[in-house]
């Protein structure tokens, strides 16, 4: 049985995440979970769950420091760990996603892999190793649970052949037209990327995903989004982030169309905001401004569905 707490641990949280869990009073709480349950090596129920995903959500670093989160889908199997401390990802180069160069031999990634169908999603970070353009080794660093919380149930199904690109060219922009701003105001579902440099010199990024109702995120006339942040596991990875380094990169996804949405920019946390009010069951609200957009049209292979009468 695992101990209560594992003093021959470190601690993994960074002086961001650390400054969240302080504003609301529990770091104090948060040591043990941390050092329990934020592992160096993927346990074995998580070794098993990464092969039978048809998409991954990552999260990278371009050559000019801006993050960027995105979606890629294949068959299942094309996630493999081999042992706790690697996972293989059988992936493609794929030059229309601004992801996709911030995913070199010695980048860092974060990785959020989760099933809609049960609401279950696991979150690693790590290190790439490429030799191969058609694949790399995801080297360990962190890997831990999610509740399933905030998760919308949704079913998947694959509407061509994922090795097959679209042939819809990627629409890049420096402000919100008509399409994104249909795809933000009705989404329930996005996914953020955010990262920090570390007091040892090493870059930890982290993807997670962000769930609410249809509407959840609120568009300003000036472009900027206005997000809540919702009750949670006080781990506090995002926003901890975004406290020492606010960039964010955000993805929305068409579940019906298969287009993909993908932003990033700066970053405002408001912890102590009237606003917060207006939004119900929020604790703080985080602004993100757009400084690049790239729309991707039929983007993903997949389609979702929604269970009847949800």
């Amino acid at each position: 049985m695992l101990e209560q707490t594992r003093q021959d641990a470190t601690s993994p949280w960074h002086k961001g995440e650390l400054a969240m869990q302080r504003s609301v009073g529990v770091a104090e709480r948060m040591d043990g979970p941390g050092r329990n349950f934020v592992r160096k090596a993927m346990p074995e129920q998580h070794r098993a769950f990464f092969p039978m995903l048809p998409f991954v959500v990552l999260g990278a670093v371009d050559a000019k420091g801006d993050v960027w989160a995105t979606v890629r889908a294949e068959r299942p199997g094309f996630m493999v760990s081999p042992e706790p401390e690697i996972l293989d990802v059988r992936l493609p180069r794929d030059a229309a996603d601004p992801a996709d160069a911030g995913m070199e031999d010695g980048d860092a990634i974060g990785m959020l892999g989760i099933r809609l169908e049960t609401r279950r999603r696991n979150r690693l970070n790590g290190v790439i190793r490429r030799t191969d353009p058609g694949a790399f080794q995801v080297h360990v660093g962190q890997s831990f649970g999610n509740c399933p919380q905030y998760i919308q149930l949704r079913s998947s199904a694959f509407v061509r052949d994922p090795d097959v690109p679209t042939a819809m060219p990627p629409l890049h922009s420096g402000q919100l037209d008509d399409r994104a701003l249909g795809m933000i105001e009705g989404a329930d579902t996005f996914f953020v990327a955010s990262y920090v440099d570390r007091e040892n010199g090493e870059r930890q990024v982290d993807v997670s995903h962000r769930g609410g109702n249809a509407g959840f995120v609120r568009v300003g006339a000036d472009g900027v989004l206005t997000v809540p942040d919702f009750p949670g596991n006080r781990f506090f990875n995002t926003l901890g982030n975004f406290l020492v380094n606010p960039k964010a990169g955000l993805v929305f996804i068409d579940f019906e169309s298969g287009d993909m949405l993908q932003m990033t920019g700066k970053i405002e946390v408001l912890l102590d905001s009237p606003e917060v009010a207006s939004f119900q069951r929020a604790e703080r609200l985080w602004r993100f401004t757009p400084e690049e957009i790239v729309l991707r049209p039929d983007a993903l292979p997949l389609r979702w569905s929604r269970p009847p009468g949800l």
